[in-house]
């Protein structure tokens, strides 16, 4: 009699009469992109064989049979020696199959009380959830990165910009902060998607649950899950973990891709603000002056990317009934290339980070232009008491008489400045300094020195916990 696992033959194949094509085989198969799903898939079986056996529905002898087949597969698999066959479709399959050449029945018996729609929604939980601890240390790792920046320049000056105008002076270091904010929201979007994917939906079985006496809550404890998923029907074709997942690493990249676009600009010879080390850039095939800055530019990129694997995740579910479809087969490969860009990015944009040279004195002109410390002369006349739309419209004659002479507020004479507002003493020169414009943001998110010094602070606390 022919085995159920021969090369020829798949799981159901005594439903049917014919053999499925070559063609259909290709068309359905997931194995050469689910396989780096088998070491969850492993994990997973064995937490399953522990329960069955200390509920007495396979004996304790097959249990470690199963112990010892797995340990066999997973070291080949780890070797790169596990043969993956087209004819067995996916990753869970083909364990299955080496599992019984290598123990027998006590392979064949692994699969009671389990059906592989739940193994499945059981090995992406277990995958995400590993995803995710992986993307929290290295969103921890580039705003440490990010934060040494900041802490080497707290009182660099550069402009800071509103539509991309002059606005107001702020220091480098603060600007850096504001990403580091941003990565820091990114992390607690994550760290909350965690809890929602790590719940078990083994035991779910096809649908609606399974006939043995089976101990779920033993198997959740066991693999390290906080709940188990309550509903067999929505523990089996759920996916909005998936969803979940992508949706915070579309927000992690969109946080990138506007650093990318910020440090492809400054790095433009037009405004030079800095420099990144060779070792993340490209030359010109024809221009041998060039200097691009390729990884900002692909990081930027990438980033529409994922926006495209949560457009097609969400596609992917949206008209699907209870419970399992096929469709799902198609969640692997968008949810495996969002892991593998965002880890990628944030690994190599932690390494860039530290090979970001800052030109302090550029910045320092750019911030002298636009008249950026206008806001300061209007609040020094609010502080002499004028009403702040009176002081705001003397500023702006100011600002109209300064461009007709070609110079900056601060060189301009008191007698000229006094004609705009009697209230202008000869100190208002203090205020119109640019470190006398950052000194006075001197609260908390402001961008006065000491404030960033106190941000950094607060943020290697955060580090740290």
């Amino acid at each position: 009699m022919t085995s159920q696992f021969s090369k020829k033959a798949e799981a159901w194949s005594a439903r049917f009469s014919e053999p499925v094509s070559d063609l259909v085989k290709r068309y359905t198969a997931s194995v050469f992109f689910d396989k780096r799903l088998a070491l969850f898939d492993i994990q997973g079986s064995l937490a399953h064989a522990e329960m069955l056996a200390a509920q007495g529905i396979i004996s304790q002898e097959d249990r470690a049979e199963i112990e010892r087949g797995m340990a066999q597969i997973r070291g080949e698999i780890e070797a790169g020696s596990f043969e993956w066959l087209l004819d067995l479709e996916d990753v869970h399959l083909n364990i299955e199959k080496r599992l019984t050449e290598l123990v027998g029945d006590a392979g064949k018996r692994l699969h009671t009380g389990r059906s592989r729609n739940d193994q499945v929604a059981t090995d992406i939980r277990l995958y995400v959830r590993a995803a995710i601890d992986d993307v929290l240390a290295l969103l921890n790792g580039l705003r440490s990165a990010l934060t040494d920046l900041a802490e080497r320049h707290f009182d660099t000056i550069m402009p800071g910009f509103t539509h991309l105008q002059v606005a107001q002076p702020i220091t480098f270091g603060h600007h850096m902060l504001a990403y580091v904010e941003m990565f820091g929201r990114d992390a607690e979007r994550m760290i909350d998607a965690r809890r929602r994917v790590n719940r078990l939906p083994l035991g779910a079985a096809a649908l609606a649950g399974t006939t043995f006496p089976i101990d779920r809550l033993r198997v959740a404890q066991n693999l390290g899950f906080e709940d188990v998923c309550h509903n067999s029907l929505d523990a089996v074709s759920d996916r909005d973990f998936a969803i979940e997942f992508t949706a915070a690493s579309s927000l992690i990249m969109m946080h990138v891709s506007r650093m990318s676009e910020e440090l492809v600009m400054w790095m433009s010879p037009r405004i030079g603000f800095i420099d990144i080390a060779d070792r993340f850039c490209t030359g010109s095939s024809i221009m041998p002056q060039k200097k691009n800055p390729d990884v900002p530019e692909l990081a930027r990129g990438k980033t529409g990317r994922v926006y495209g694997h949560l457009a097609s995740l969400l596609t992917l579910m949206k008209g699907q009934p209870l419970a399992y479809n096929k469709d799902n087969q198609e969640d692997k490969e968008p949810l495996f290339d969002t892991v593998d860009t965002v880890l990628d990015t944030l690994r190599i944009f932690t390494d860039m980070a530290g090979g970001i040279t800052v030109k302090a004195e550029n910045m320092r002109a750019a911030a002298l232009q636009g008249y950026a410390t206008a806001t300061d002369l209007a609040d020094y006349l609010v502080k002499k008491g004028l009403p702040f739309r009176d002081a705001h419209e003397a500023v702006a004659h100011a600002v109209r008489a300064c461009d007709v002479a070609g110079v900056d507020l601060s060189e301009m004479s008191l007698e000229t400045l006094q004609g705009f507002s009697p209230l202008i003493g000869d100190e208002v020169f203090a205020v119109l300094t640019l470190e006398g414009s950052v000194a006075a943001r001197d609260h908390v998110g402001g961008t006065a020195p000491n404030q960033v010094k106190k941000a950094i602070e607060r943020v290697r606390g955060q580090l740290k916990d």
